[in-house]
């Protein structure tokens, strides 16, 4: 990095910038859940219409994470970074304004395209800003932010509603934007990757299978599991997969080389990172209504009540970042993902119909030590295990596995939920909710198994210094 970049781009500012845009991604996955009964009300539809309000999103951003990974680093992280921030500030003030559920439903699409892009740049923008001593604290306040997100979303989408308006959901949006956009234009250093031609059967192979996985996944709750549409987007996305997997093993210049998989530090944090959103998507998805549908708190008093799960990444991941630079990421990510399972399982026990919120607290505060201790050095430990030429595509595939991993928590416990459970009564959510956070706490363990396979540090350094590095391709900002 030339000096003039590293004057530009400082480690601080990189830091505030690719946190809060993250942010601002991570919240939109889950913000509207709170709010779909008053957008019901406003603009009209059906459940099928609100639940796309939902899907729209979901879609976009896990179909297109690893081509707008894969564009930053042809065409420079930084430029990708700002035009995906444009289109996603966009996209939230046209669903702000949006008259009707359909203009909604594609300004939701289209707001998930700009996260795509925006969202595994944040990473690499970051990693080539911050010293590599102090990339641990850094990389665990960019966990805690966006750990911070994605447990408080349907809190903060609950409570904007309650004492505003549903649309400022996504007018929280613009503000952020509008700041952040000069910001990174001046602030951030421009960087790219390889500079290989974009791989468009790979882009296309990917693509497609993302949005057959995630499109059965999101809708199979809703539509039936045995629903032809269903069923097809499952087959056939789990064909084009297969068929992405065997073409990448074979092409010159592949999108995702399949070569990176060989690492087990990259396959085992990737592993857990999907075993993680699994569990916990899902269980925030259910322990958010139980809050509230059951315990009859309001949005702000559940949002509160949450603080000691869902604030305490703030406090944690720092330290836990610090850690992770001492002692390596695998004993703190596996640390984590055990503490998280084991306050699922204890929040499974003690929830009932009329729990008191003192029986709830010691779940609370174990889960969220244990998202903070994950968040913080997980994405240290995917980017460390990959080249720099390499970072970008890495930090996408990581974050296109955690989105299919939450769509598949939200399928997979919402159906064990119907299934052992209803929303008739206080009871019977509680019927179903106990055994779907069961199998939470189960797969967020076998996260931390996966994590237990992750090569130590000093293993892993080695080869990384046995590898022969690429080639990486800087510009000074302008």
């Amino acid at each position: 990095m030339s000096q003039q970049t590293a004057r530009r781009g400082g480690a601080a500012w990189a830091l505030v910038i690719t946190s809060v845009a993250g942010f601002m991604a991570a919240l939109d996955n889950l913000v509207v859940t709170t709010a779909l009964p008053s957008i019901r009300e406003d603009l009209g539809g059906g459940l099928h219409d609100l639940e796309w309000t939902v899907s729209a999103y979901t879609l976009t951003f896990a179909v297109l994470l690893m081509f707008g990974a894969a564009l930053g680093d042809r065409f420079g992280r930084r430029r990708l970074f700002i035009a995906g921030l444009t289109v996603f500030t966009g996209a939230s003030a046209a669903a702000a304004m949006a008259p009707g559920i359909d203009s909604l439903i594609a300004a939701r699409a289209v707001q998930g395209a700009g996260a795509a892009v925006m969202m595994p740049l944040t990473l690499t923008l970051l990693t080539a800003a911050v010293p590599v001593a102090k990339r641990g604290m850094a990389y665990g306040i960019w966990g805690a932010v966006n750990g911070l997100a994605v447990a408080s979303g349907p809190l903060v989408g609950g409570t904007l509603t309650e004492h505003i308006s549903w649309q400022w959901i996504f007018w929280l949006n613009v503000p952020l934007g509008l700041a952040l956009l000069p910001l990174a234009r001046l602030r951030l250093a421009e960087s790219h990757g390889t500079g290989a031609p974009l791989d468009i059967p790979g882009t296309l192979l990917a693509s497609g299978g993302l949005f057959g996985i995630v499109y059965g996944l999101v809708r199979g709750p809703a539509d039936g599991w045995t629903s032809s549409l269903v069923l097809t987007g499952l087959f056939a996305g789990g064909a084009l997969l297969v068929g992405f997997i065997l073409y990448s093993t074979r092409a010159k210049n592949p999108m995702l080389p399949m070569r990176l998989f060989r690492s087990r530090a990259f396959s085992g944090i990737n592993a857990a990172s999907l075993l993680m959103f699994l569990g916990m998507f899902g269980s925030i998805f259910l322990l958010s209504q139980y809050m509230q549908g059951v315990l009859g708190y309001s949005p702000t008093e559940a949002g509160l009540r949450m603080l000691p799960w869902t604030g305490m990444p703030m406090l944690v991941a720092p330290i836990a970042g610090i850690l992770a630079d001492r002692i390596g990421g695998r004993p703190v990510v596996a640390a984590g993902l055990f503490l998280q399972a084991l306050g699922l399982g204890y929040m499974a026990v003690v929830a009932t119909a009329d729990a008191s919120y003192v029986s709830q607290l010691p779940a609370l505060i174990v889960s969220g030590v244990g998202m903070a201790l994950f968040f913080a050095p997980a994405s240290h430990l995917v980017m460390s295990s990959v080249r720099p030429a390499e970072q970008g595509i890495a930090s996408g595939a990581n974050n296109a596995l955690r989105e299919v991993g939450g769509a598949l928590g939200i399928a997979v416990m919402g159906s064990i939920f119907a299934a052992q459970g209803g929303y008739e009564t206080g009871q019977t959510f509680v019927d179903g909710m106990r055994p779907a956070l069961v199998t939470g706490s189960a797969v967020v363990a076998l996260a931390g198994i996966a994590a237990l396979l992750i090569p130590t540090r000093r293993h892993t350094e080695r080869q990384a210094q046995l590898a022969e590095p690429a080639p990486v391709l800087e510009t000074a900002a302008h």
